[in-house]
Protein backbone atom coordinates (compact mmCIF):
# COMPACT_ATOMS: atom_id res chain seq x y z
CA UNK A 1 0.00 0.00 0.00
CA UNK A 2 1.39 3.30 -0.61
CA UNK A 3 0.40 5.22 2.14
CA UNK A 4 2.41 7.57 3.95
CA UNK A 5 4.80 6.79 7.17
CA UNK A 6 3.03 7.01 10.63
CA UNK A 7 3.32 10.38 12.09
CA UNK A 8 4.29 9.94 15.63
CA UNK A 9 2.21 11.74 18.03
CA UNK A 10 3.22 14.68 19.94
CA UNK A 11 1.65 16.14 23.41
CA UNK A 12 0.35 18.49 24.28
CA UNK A 13 -1.07 19.50 27.98
CA UNK A 14 -4.19 21.12 28.28
CA UNK A 15 -4.46 21.69 31.85
CA UNK A 16 -2.94 18.95 33.76
CA UNK A 17 -4.29 16.34 31.03
CA UNK A 18 -1.85 14.86 28.67
CA UNK A 19 -3.39 13.98 25.20
CA UNK A 20 -2.55 12.56 21.91
CA UNK A 21 -3.45 13.18 18.46
CA UNK A 22 -4.75 9.90 16.77
CA UNK A 23 -3.79 11.12 13.24
CA UNK A 24 -6.68 9.59 11.45
CA UNK A 25 -9.53 11.52 9.38
CA UNK A 26 -12.66 11.19 7.21
CA UNK A 27 -13.19 10.69 3.40
CA UNK A 28 -16.57 11.70 2.36
CA UNK A 29 -18.82 12.37 -0.58
CA UNK A 30 -21.41 11.42 -3.47
CA UNK A 31 -21.27 8.17 -5.64
CA UNK A 32 -23.77 9.27 -9.00
CA UNK A 33 -24.53 6.85 -11.87
CA UNK A 34 -24.67 7.98 -15.90
CA UNK A 35 -25.17 6.12 -18.37
CA UNK A 36 -24.13 6.08 -22.30
CA UNK A 37 -26.07 9.54 -24.12
CA UNK A 38 -27.28 7.79 -26.67
CA UNK A 39 -29.15 4.78 -24.60
CA UNK A 40 -31.43 7.65 -23.09
CA UNK A 41 -32.73 8.52 -26.91
CA UNK A 42 -33.51 4.36 -27.85
CA UNK A 43 -37.09 4.01 -29.07
CA UNK A 44 -38.87 2.03 -31.42
CA UNK A 45 -39.54 -1.23 -30.54
CA UNK A 46 -38.89 -0.24 -26.97
CA UNK A 47 -42.31 1.34 -27.32
CA UNK A 48 -44.38 -1.89 -28.32
CA UNK A 49 -46.25 -4.37 -26.52
CA UNK A 50 -43.44 -7.22 -27.34
CA UNK A 51 -41.18 -5.41 -25.15
CA UNK A 52 -42.82 -3.58 -22.34
CA UNK A 53 -40.79 -5.81 -20.07
CA UNK A 54 -37.63 -5.02 -21.35
CA UNK A 55 -37.64 -1.66 -18.57
CA UNK A 56 -34.32 0.09 -19.01
CA UNK A 57 -32.13 1.13 -15.71
CA UNK A 58 -33.09 4.55 -14.94
CA UNK A 59 -29.26 5.47 -13.51
CA UNK A 60 -30.54 8.54 -11.72
CA UNK A 61 -32.53 6.63 -9.29
CA UNK A 62 -29.78 3.76 -8.42
CA UNK A 63 -28.65 3.24 -5.15
CA UNK A 64 -26.91 0.93 -3.12
CA UNK A 65 -23.56 2.05 -4.00
CA UNK A 66 -20.29 0.87 -1.62
CA UNK A 67 -16.94 2.65 -1.31
CA UNK A 68 -13.95 1.50 0.20
CA UNK A 69 -10.26 1.85 0.51
CA UNK A 70 -9.32 -0.72 -2.47
CA UNK A 71 -6.40 -2.05 -0.77
CA UNK A 72 -5.54 -4.91 1.94
CA UNK A 73 -3.63 -4.03 5.59
CA UNK A 74 -0.32 -4.64 5.99
CA UNK A 75 -1.48 -7.43 8.98
CA UNK A 76 -5.09 -8.81 9.28
CA UNK A 77 -7.19 -6.41 10.72
CA UNK A 78 -8.97 -6.41 13.96
CA UNK A 79 -12.16 -8.58 14.28
CA UNK A 80 -15.45 -6.72 13.27
CA UNK A 81 -16.61 -3.58 15.48
CA UNK A 82 -20.64 -5.48 14.83
CA UNK A 83 -19.58 -9.06 14.58
CA UNK A 84 -23.05 -9.68 13.56
CA UNK A 85 -25.59 -7.81 10.82
CA UNK A 86 -28.74 -8.27 9.82
CA UNK A 87 -30.48 -9.22 6.82
CA UNK A 88 -34.73 -9.16 7.43
CA UNK A 89 -36.27 -10.89 4.85
CA UNK A 90 -39.59 -9.09 4.80
CA UNK A 91 -42.75 -8.36 2.16
CA UNK A 92 -40.60 -11.20 0.06
CA UNK A 93 -37.33 -8.59 0.29
CA UNK A 94 -34.09 -9.13 1.35
CA UNK A 95 -33.27 -5.55 3.74
CA UNK A 96 -30.89 -4.21 2.86
CA UNK A 97 -30.19 -5.06 -0.95
CA UNK A 98 -26.74 -4.86 -0.53
CA UNK A 99 -25.02 -5.52 2.51
CA UNK A 100 -21.01 -4.72 2.84
CA UNK A 101 -19.22 -6.66 5.91
CA UNK A 102 -15.12 -6.96 7.09
CA UNK A 103 -14.37 -10.74 6.77
CA UNK A 104 -14.95 -12.76 9.73
CA UNK A 105 -18.87 -10.72 9.99
CA UNK A 106 -21.28 -12.92 10.98
CA UNK A 107 -24.56 -12.31 9.28
CA UNK A 108 -28.46 -13.28 10.91
CA UNK A 109 -31.16 -14.11 8.57
CA UNK A 110 -34.63 -13.56 10.28
CA UNK A 111 -37.59 -14.50 8.17
CA UNK A 112 -40.59 -11.72 9.34
CA UNK A 113 -43.05 -12.97 6.86
CA UNK A 114 -45.59 -15.47 7.75
CA UNK A 115 -44.74 -17.66 4.83
CA UNK A 116 -41.81 -20.19 4.25
CA UNK A 117 -38.78 -18.60 2.62
CA UNK A 118 -34.89 -20.12 1.85
CA UNK A 119 -31.10 -18.36 1.94
CA UNK A 120 -28.72 -19.70 -0.39
CA UNK A 121 -26.04 -19.21 -2.03
CA UNK A 122 -23.23 -20.54 -5.03
CA UNK A 123 -20.82 -18.03 -5.01
CA UNK A 124 -17.04 -18.75 -4.62
CA UNK A 125 -16.61 -16.95 -1.50
CA UNK A 126 -19.41 -18.09 0.23
CA UNK A 127 -21.21 -21.29 -0.45
CA UNK A 128 -24.28 -22.16 2.02
CA UNK A 129 -28.21 -23.18 1.81
CA UNK A 130 -30.02 -22.43 5.31
CA UNK A 131 -32.96 -24.69 3.98
CA UNK A 132 -37.27 -23.78 4.51
CA UNK A 133 -37.57 -21.95 7.77
CA UNK A 134 -41.02 -19.74 8.91
CA UNK A 135 -40.77 -16.92 11.26
CA UNK A 136 -42.03 -18.94 14.41
CA UNK A 137 -38.97 -21.06 13.57
CA UNK A 138 -36.84 -20.10 16.92
CA UNK A 139 -33.62 -21.46 15.45
CA UNK A 140 -30.99 -18.64 14.63
CA UNK A 141 -29.92 -18.85 11.02
CA UNK A 142 -26.66 -17.18 10.17
CA UNK A 143 -23.54 -17.66 8.33
CA UNK A 144 -19.88 -16.64 8.89
CA UNK A 145 -18.25 -14.91 6.16
CA UNK A 146 -14.88 -16.13 6.00
CA UNK A 147 -13.71 -15.15 2.64
CA UNK A 148 -13.29 -12.19 0.83
CA UNK A 149 -15.72 -11.19 -2.21
CA UNK A 150 -18.90 -10.72 -3.50
CA UNK A 151 -22.09 -13.32 -2.20
CA UNK A 152 -24.76 -13.37 -4.03
CA UNK A 153 -27.75 -14.45 -1.91
CA UNK A 154 -31.04 -16.07 -3.06
CA UNK A 155 -34.41 -17.77 -1.93
CA UNK A 156 -35.49 -20.56 -3.66
CA UNK A 157 -38.88 -19.89 -3.34
CA UNK A 158 -38.94 -16.27 -4.57
CA UNK A 159 -37.14 -15.70 -7.56
CA UNK A 160 -37.42 -11.33 -7.23
CA UNK A 161 -35.54 -12.28 -3.90
CA UNK A 162 -31.89 -11.31 -4.19
CA UNK A 163 -29.91 -9.53 -2.10
CA UNK A 164 -25.59 -9.14 -1.78
CA UNK A 165 -23.41 -9.90 1.02
CA UNK A 166 -19.95 -7.78 0.08
CA UNK A 167 -17.12 -9.58 2.35
CA UNK A 168 -14.00 -7.32 2.41
CA UNK A 169 -10.76 -7.29 3.81
CA UNK A 170 -10.57 -3.87 4.93
CA UNK A 171 -12.47 -1.98 7.79
CA UNK A 172 -12.49 1.00 5.97
CA UNK A 173 -15.55 1.25 3.85
CA UNK A 174 -19.42 2.43 3.51
CA UNK A 175 -22.65 1.94 1.93
CA UNK A 176 -24.39 4.90 0.62
CA UNK A 177 -27.58 6.56 2.76
CA UNK A 178 -30.66 7.60 0.52
CA UNK A 179 -28.78 10.38 -1.28
CA UNK A 180 -26.20 8.59 -1.98
CA UNK A 181 -23.51 10.04 0.38
CA UNK A 182 -21.06 8.43 2.17
CA UNK A 183 -18.83 8.66 5.07
CA UNK A 184 -15.90 6.49 6.37
CA UNK A 185 -14.00 7.56 9.82
CA UNK A 186 -10.92 7.20 11.37
CA UNK A 187 -9.12 6.57 8.28
CA UNK A 188 -5.11 6.69 9.39
CA UNK A 189 -3.42 9.64 7.30
CA UNK A 190 -2.07 8.25 4.00
CA UNK A 191 -2.58 7.89 0.37
CA UNK A 192 -5.02 4.99 -0.63
CA UNK A 193 -6.47 3.68 -3.34
CA UNK A 194 -10.60 4.28 -2.76
CA UNK A 195 -13.39 2.58 -4.90
CA UNK A 196 -16.84 2.73 -5.46
CA UNK A 197 -18.92 -0.19 -6.53
CA UNK A 198 -22.34 -1.30 -7.61
CA UNK A 199 -23.76 -4.15 -8.75
CA UNK A 200 -24.58 -3.03 -11.54
CA UNK A 201 -22.29 -0.66 -13.86
CA UNK A 202 -18.82 -1.05 -13.80
CA UNK A 203 -16.64 0.44 -10.68
CA UNK A 204 -14.68 3.19 -10.64
CA UNK A 205 -10.61 4.17 -8.22
CA UNK A 206 -9.59 7.29 -7.33
CA UNK A 207 -6.75 8.16 -5.26
CA UNK A 208 -6.98 9.87 -2.30
CA UNK A 209 -4.86 11.35 0.48
CA UNK A 210 -6.41 11.17 4.14
CA UNK A 211 -5.40 14.15 6.39
CA UNK A 212 -3.84 13.63 9.80
CA UNK A 213 -6.93 15.34 10.86
CA UNK A 214 -10.32 16.40 9.48
CA UNK A 215 -11.90 15.35 6.21
CA UNK A 216 -11.20 14.59 2.45
CA UNK A 217 -14.24 14.56 0.04
CA UNK A 218 -14.13 12.34 -3.02
CA UNK A 219 -17.17 11.94 -5.30
CA UNK A 220 -17.80 9.38 -8.10
CA UNK A 221 -20.02 9.01 -11.35
CA UNK A 222 -20.18 5.33 -12.09
CA UNK A 223 -21.26 4.35 -15.51
CA UNK A 224 -20.17 3.65 -19.13
CA UNK A 225 -20.86 7.00 -19.99
CA UNK A 226 -16.87 7.86 -20.50
CA UNK A 227 -16.49 4.08 -22.02
CA UNK A 228 -15.88 3.17 -25.94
Amino acid sequence: MNSLAPVPALPFVVGLCLAFSTYAGTIVGVVTAKGRAEAEQLGGKYDSRKFKFAEKVNYNELKDFVVYVDEAPASAPKPPEKPVQIVTQKDATFRPHVLPVLVGTTVEWPNRDEIYHNVFSISEAKEFDLGLYKSDDNAKKTVLFDKPGRVDIFCSIHKEMHCIVLALETPYFAATDARNRYVITNVPAGVYKLKAWHERVPSQVKQVTVPADGEVRVDFTLGFANKQ
